[in-house]
């Protein structure tokens, strides 16, 4: 029976990003070494939720990689904002938009324009990407618009009953989607026809002992990126300003880090004609992106009394609005080619561009 590779690397990288802790905070050239430590500790996370995916089956396997990956996320966004106080205030508004933008163009582009490269054409279960669509758009607009059109409070904030409240309608809105997506319509999320049969026999699961060591392995790392995240925050917003480009790239570059290993996953479902697979993971991360961490940094900010700025900038609404559109008429029809991924893939390239120069 074949399993699931388990290379070195993936249980020695959180050893030696629990080591890294002891040279975290010296500066100069250790700095590169809590980087690299860092990096290798969300590799290996990723990895072994992937192992554990694998042992529990889709959909519940996308589900666990996706808030595997949001935990991240929100320890990235948690440890700089208790490092930075009050000054962090916009630092979650950009990483989940900055999530949102690189799954529903970058990703998803890439994974269109790959796909349709090798196959000319691929083919989903359209119920479930509407489904998952429809809750990123409520999800997005609830969390990064409506706030700049509220009077209770100047500027792009809610106020505390209006944070709460917003907070725990992300929650349930999320917490629905995943009773959804692995009770009531799993069938939704699941490849049909002859991919789904490919899929199956693509590689057997782990045993419950691998499956149980990759699960402590995981939370291993977890904790390793929570700590190091923590230390290396002061270099990583120091190394943005000396660049002299805007704050809202350290979002981005949090966004961008959290979700690397899982876009390869994505893209090389997408190359294997998985395509159902790998919408499942880029749309499940964005839902997860917004479901968990609005809820976990609003939590943060009252409880430490410190405003939470979720409203984007005029710029960054039209961008959003746009993705949201296109979205909806890319991923409508079941069926995709190249044109919808290199447009998505410009969309991305305008973000990315207007984001460093605006």
């Amino acid at each position: 029976m074949h399993r699931l590779p388990r290379p070195h690397w993936t249980w020695v990288a959180p050893v030696v990003a629990w080591a890294a802790l002891s040279v975290a905070g010296l500066g100069g050239p250790f700095n590169l070494i809590v980087a690299a430590a860092l990096v290798g500790a969300v590799l290996a996370a990723v990895h072994h939720a992937e192992v554990v995916a694998h042992k529990v089956g889709e959909p519940y396997g996308t589900l666990v990689l996706a808030v595997a990956v949001t935990v991240i996320e929100v320890a990235l966004i948690v440890s700089l904002m208790l490092s930075g106080g009050a000054e962090e205030a916009a630092l979650a508004r950009d990483t989940v938009f900055a999530a949102v933008m690189i799954i529903l163009n970058g990703l998803v582009g890439l994974c269109l324009l790959l796909g349709a490269v090798r196959h000319r054409e691929q083919t989903f279960g359209q119920a479930g990407v509407s489904a998952s669509l429809a809750t990123i758009a409520a999800l997005a607009i609830l969390t990064l618009v409506l706030p700049n059109y509220t009077v209770s409070t100047p500027g792009p904030t809610y106020s505390n009953s209006q944070l709460a409240f917003v907070g725990l309608v992300s929650l349930v809105l999320y917490g629905v989607f995943v009773l959804v997506q692995t009770v009531r319509h799993r069938d939704y999320f699941l490849p049909q026809g002859p991919v789904a049969a490919d899929e199956e026999a693509h590689a057997a699961p782990p045993s419950g002992a691998m499956a149980l060591a990759s699960l402590g392995l995981l939370v291993a790392s977890l904790v390793a990126v929570v700590l190091l995240a923590k230390a290396m925050a002061p270099a990583m917003k120091a190394a943005v300003k000396s660049a002299g480009a805007p704050e809202a790239v350290v979002g981005v570059i949090i966004a961008a880090l959290v979700l690397l290993p899982e876009s390869l996953a994505a893209v090389r479902a997408a190359r294997a004609d998985r395509l159902q697979t790998s919408l499942n993971l880029g749309l499940g991360s964005a839902l997860a992106s917004i479901g968990l961490t609005i809820p976990t940094v609003a939590v943060v900010s009252l409880v430490m009394g410190w405003p939470l700025a979720l409203g984007l900038d005029a710029k960054a609404t039209v961008l959003l609005l746009l993705t949201l559109i296109v979205s909806t008429l890319s991923l409508g029809a079941g069926r995709t080619t190249v044109l919808q991924g290199a447009v998505h893939l410009v969309i991305f390239a305008v973000y990315l561009f207007t984001t460093v120069v605006p």
